[in-house]
């Protein structure tokens, strides 16, 4: 594959992040704003050069990039004698990925209890339902630090 192929194609998949990070909850923009911080080899931009790559207006790149930090998935750092900023994907630890995951099924999971809890009949097929969902994720939550603890093990990584 030529460099401009590659090029081509990470743009591309650029376009698909967006959309990708739309369905997650994310603007269009800040979807392939994000997209544009992950898939292409240069891993910092600078304000004018996120808008100018992504061809869109400078108060949607303003909007998203504000989004995107208050969602700590992207940052900003600055260069001694630059005033620019130049935004990056936010250096995470990199479990962090799945402790998210982890945390949104404990809070289904909790949500979940309480509607039990409120349940006049606890043996209707909506209750049976719903207690095997809870049961289902409480194995899976059991499971994630044993994972974890396996994965660096195997990996000879630290947390």
């Amino acid at each position: 594959m030529t460099s401009e192929e590659r090029i081509k194609r990470q743009k591309e998949l650029v376009e698909a992040a967006g959309r990708y990070y739309d369905k997650q909850g994310f603007q269009p923009i800040a979807g392939r704003i994000l997209g544009l911080l992950t898939v292409m080899d240069k891993e910092q931009y600078t304000f004018d050069e996120i808008v100018e790559e992504l061809q869109i207006s400078k108060s949607s790149a303003s909007n998203a990039l504000r989004i995107l930090e208050i969602s700590n998935v992207v940052e900003y750092i600055t260069i001694p004698g630059d005033r620019k900023r130049y935004f990056q994907i936010k250096k995470l630890d990199k479990f962090s990925l799945v402790d998210e995951h982890r945390i949104r099924l404990k809070e289904t999971s909790d949500y979940l209890q309480v509607v039990l809890d409120l349940k006049a009949n606890k043996n209707s097929e909506n209750s049976l339902l719903i207690k095997n969902m809870i049961d289902m994720l409480n194995y899976f939550l059991n499971k994630f630090d044993e994972l974890k603890k396996e994965y660096m093990a195997n990996n000879q990584v630290s947390g």
